[in-house]
């Protein structure tokens, strides 16, 4: 595992010296061989890490004689080497013509410093040979691999003591009830039953149970398969072993499918397949018929979503396994840390360790078994154990079987991408919601990922192992916050500090002088603390504060080589430390907190930069420079360009010229005046663009607002997957530019938040339009009417004070998968038979709900919500076709709303039948209420 991580990271460096070689930086002759050299010398060591992964050969120690430690202080002092050369380059570049003059021996030495640097990194790993070549020692690799294999295997346990289950009769009756259960149209077929989620979730012990389960013992026939580390071929030979068939060693898979299918042809059996890591299925469903006439059963488990829904057919079932609740952790927790003969004395305090099992089983017994080593877990001794419980998850034999499973879970991932990109997760403090697209941005910026199609892959990855878990959704449904679970944060933590692949500054101590990414959580490093450290800040690539950062940490001018900052919750960052953050030249991701007001123009030094979020800023005015960086994508926040700005020959050039990368503009704040709406539609990449549009009397002419407008949304037929996305916050008496757009119009999505009376003409004819949120006092009927013939819609959400009446007639909305009212007065629509034929999930909230956002498009917390996220927070009732969570219902009984007395069961499904849910129509059958607090639970 380590050798890949390693691997991975040493193809990263690959291609910075192939551009050193480059003709643009003008090296000498000799020392682009030197380059050229380590170049050959990196690809060699990565391959042959590769090899030996591939042939499972890793304990041989065959990579040149190198250690993994040595190895890796290579690649990083080879990267260092080659950042700290283009930082001097960069630097040179922007220089005057008369400073390039006066600073041309600085120019000669930096070559030379890098001449000498390439030199003394290609005696590392000559030096090494020849050491090799003398001791014939191999670096200790063999007992560092054979240890990585066996902490790799899955850790699954089936045979768990009665005593540990807890929590398990719900499911374990669910899952009995799937083995006998079968709809009349697909009676006595095949079923495959799917059980997912993380791992030590209780996937197979709970399979176990249900194997042997009375029902399960039915069957005629019955085997349990391990498919951990194996492939199609041989878990269809275990099968066959299994039933007393002989089996051939050298027969194919379509061979061995052959036979498992004439062996079971006929026979009622129960198949268990337990930790299929890989979509296996396609490779052994042959063997599996269908039309089994007698009810067969197969039951997988695994700890991959996509594997879980492959094997969901018509007549499959995905079970997904939950947490244990408060009551049930506890439970189990004191269960194995207090012996029986003290269980009636007084519990022990084990909230801290609650917390950090989060519900995990597996977790929960480790962790109680853990502690009751160290005697009565008291308050303060399990408080101290979560403290250091990085260091106890590495050290203590107890934590083994569950250091084993979340190893297994981060060597199983494919690749270096993923495996550095979930170790990037330890950068953020404990249950701190992270954003998706924010993640991926300083994913790009370190270079985890060359692509934004590979950053959102490896982020689908994680999300579909069931490693890290969402926790706010997008209203197109996909993950918009997501966090890691206690235990694998724990071991995240553990890997990234003890591969040199971030430090947290906590407790006033830094473990390593060298540091690459430094992250600082809620403390206070105050300028002495800080300054008493040994720490080279020169080397790191990215920061990351939340809370008061320190002098010494503000300090910029000691930095050079950083990537990604993120200051957006620093606490005493002040405008003066922005001079110094404007040298930071390689820097690629800059976002800023509350503390700043105003952006220096020396930021136009920031060449390489990315993304800039300005959002949480206090800042009004941006200066032109910012539109003028050739590398800029992602611009952030709520601003306006000063009076003073004057379009000038040379921004026209850099604009008409396509010099602009710039993808994401969000947003701007115009009345119409000289500025942005004559910039942005020279914008040829832009894709997203949110615009607050106030009125002026200086100016009521928008023609050239309306103009930019209309060239943004311009439908030209050429890219049907062009992902472009509008918002538009507008007052009363600027309504009427939404009637000055004209079709042929084409948006991905759209938000619309002001006084809209009727649907603007343009969103009608509306090409591709997928996404769509309506933000107004008032919802007409004639409006909701026209938006029911969208046929491209997909998602769909209305805020408004007021709702007319309306009715969704049949055939209404075709497309819709996702619909969601925000209402001051739940007055909610008549839904007829027939319409909404796609629908997936309905949303009725109302606007004191709170769920974090971060759009500055809405006023009040809620609408902020609102504007970007469909809510899905824990609790919300999932059924086969339709989700519902219901906040109040103020037609159901609006006096007994603002008291603690519960809604009667006739009076919510009074409501729900004026809005024409009937039993059955939707596939409701429960929902849930949420009351001061209270949550009730009602049959319909």
């Amino acid at each position: 595992m380590e050798a890949a991580l390693l691997s991975g990271f040493i193809k990263t460096i690959l291609p910075k010296l192939f551009s050193l070689v480059q003709e643009k930086y003008k090296l000498h002759k000799v020392l682009k061989g030197d380059i050229k050299f380590l170049e050959k010398e990196l690809r060699m060591i990565a391959v042959t890490i590769d090899d030996q992964i591939l042939l499972g050969r890793e304990d041989h120690g065959a990579l040149l004689s190198l250690s993994m430690e040595e190895l890796r202080e290579l690649a990083h002092q080879i990267e260092d080497c080659i950042d700290r050369f283009l930082y001097h380059v960069t630097r040179e570049q922007q220089a005057s013509l008369f400073r390039r003059t006066i600073t041309s021996p600085k120019t000669l030495r930096s070559r030379q410093r890098l001449a000498a640097e390439v030199q003394l990194l290609r005696k590392i790993p000559e030096e090494a040979h020849q050491r090799e070549k003398r001791y014939r020692v191999f670096a200790g690799l063999s007992s560092s691999r054979q240890a990585e294999s066996s902490y790799c295997s899955s850790g699954s346990d089936p045979h768990t003591p009665k005593a540990d289950l807890v929590g398990i009769d719900g499911p374990r009756d669910e899952l009995v009830q799937q083995l006998t259960e079968e709809p009349e149209d697909l009676a006595k077929q095949l079923k495959v039953i799917s059980i997912v989620g993380i791992h030590g979730s209780g996937k197979t012990v709970l399979a176990r149970e249900v194997y042997e389960s009375d029902v399960g013992r039915q069957f005629s026939l019955r085997a349990w398969i391990s498919a951990t580390g194996r492939g199609p071929r041989e878990v269809l030979m275990e099968i066959l072993r299994k039933f007393g068939r002989p089996v051939v060693d050298n027969f194919s898979v379509d061979q061995l499918t052959v036979d498992v299918r004439e062996h079971l042809d006929k026979k009622r059996y129960f198949i268990v397949i337990d930790d299929m890591q890989t979509d296996q299925w396609s490779s052994i469903e042959a063997a599996f018929p269908q039309d089994n006439v007698v009810s067969s059963r197969v039951m997988v488990t695994t700890t991959i979503q996509s594997v879980a829904n492959a094997r969901s057919s018509s007549n499959g079932y995905v079970h997904r396994t939950k947490r244990l609740g408060d009551k049930d952790s506890e439970q189990l927790f004191v269960r194995k840390a207090c012996p029986k003969k003290y269980l009636g004395y007084m519990q022990p305090e084990s909230k801290e360790v609650l917390k950090k099992c989060d519900g995990q089983p597996l977790a929960l017994v480790s962790m109680g078994q853990f502690l009751r080593k160290k005697g009565w877990p008291t308050g303060p001794n399990c408080e101290d154990v979560c403290r250091n419980l990085s260091h106890h998850l590495e050290q203590d034999e107890t934590l083994e079987r569950m250091r084993r499973v979340l190893l297994h879970s981060f060597s199983s991932l494919p690749g270096h991408g993923p495996k550095a990109c979930l170790l990037y997760f330890g950068m953020f403090p404990c249950d701190h919601p992270i954003r998706r697209k924010r993640l991926m941005r300083r994913w790009l910026a370190e270079g985890f990922v060359e692509t934004q199609p590979s950053s959102t892959e490896n982020f689908n990855t994680l999300i579909d192992r069931n490693i890290i878990e969402p926790i706010g959704m997008c209203n197109n449904d996909q993950v918009k916050t997501c966090k890691t679970y206690g235990m694998m944060r724990e071991f995240i933590l553990l890997m990234s500090t003890s591969q040199d692949f971030i430090t947290l500054f906590a407790g006033n101590k830094v473990e390593h002088k060298y540091v690459r990414r430094l992250s600082l959580h809620h403390n206070i490093a105050t300028s002495g603390s800080c300054s008493s450290l040994d720490i080279n800040l020169s080397l790191v690539r990215s920061l990351i504060v939340f809370g008061e950062a320190g002098k010494a940490i503000l300090s910029f001018q000691k930095y050079q080589l950083l990537r990604v900052l993120d200051l957006e919750q620093c606490t005493d960052l002040e405008d003066e430390h922005l001079k110094d953050i404007c040298n930071l030249l390689l820097l690629k991701y800059l976002s800023l907190g509350e503390t700043v007001a105003s952006i220096p123009k020396d930021i136009e030094k920031l060449k390489l930069l990315e993304t800039l979020d300005l959002r949480r800023t206090k800042v009004k005015i941006l200066p032109i420079e910012v539109l003028l960086l050739p590398c800029l994508l992602h611009l952030f926040g709520e601003f306006q360009l000063s009076d003073k700005v004057k379009i000038t020959s040379e921004v026209q050039k850099f604009f008409l010229t396509e010099q602009s990368s710039l993808e994401t503009l969000a947003g701007f704040v115009t009345d119409g005046c000289l500025g942005f709406p004559q910039i942005i539609s020279h914008m040829k990449n832009l894709r997203k663009l949110k615009i607050w549009i106030e009125r002026s009397e200086k100016n009521t002419n928008f023609t050239d607002l309306v103009n930019a407008i209309q060239k943004f949304i311009h439908d030209d037929k050429e890219e049907s997957n062009d992902p472009r996305s509008l918002s538009l916050h507008f007052d009363a008496c600027t309504e009427n530019i939404l009637s000055s757009l004209k079709a042929p119009s084409y948006l991905r999505s759209l938000k619309l938040k002001g006084k809209l009376l009727e649907l603007p003409q343009f969103v009608i004819s509306m090409r591709g339009l997928r996404e769509l949120c309506l933000s107004s006092t008032k919802l007409t009927a004639g409006l909701l009417a026209a938006l029911s013939v969208l046929k491209d819609l997909q998602h769909l959400k209305l805020i408004a004070d007021e709702l007319e009446d309306f009715i969704i007639e049949d055939k209404a909305f075709p497309g819709l998968l996702h619909l969601c009212f925000v209402l001051e007065g739940a007055t909610l629509p008549t839904i007829e038979e027939g319409a909404l034929p796609k629908l997936l999930l309905f949303n009725p909230v109302d606007e004191s709900e709170s769920v974090p956002g971060d759009s500055s498009l809405a006023s009040t917390t809620a609408e902020r919500e609102a504007m970007e996220t469909f809510p899905t927070p824990d609790g919300a009732l999932q059924e086969d076709n339709i989700q519902i969570l219901v906040k109040q219902i103020s037609s159901a009984a609006p006096e007994k709303l603002n008291n603690s007395e519960p809604i009667s069961k006739d009076e919510l499904n009074s409501s729900f039948n004026n809005m024409g849910f009937s039993e059955g129509k939707l596939g409701l059958t429960e929902l849930s209420i949420v009351q001061n607090g209270k949550v009730s639970s009602y049959t319909h």
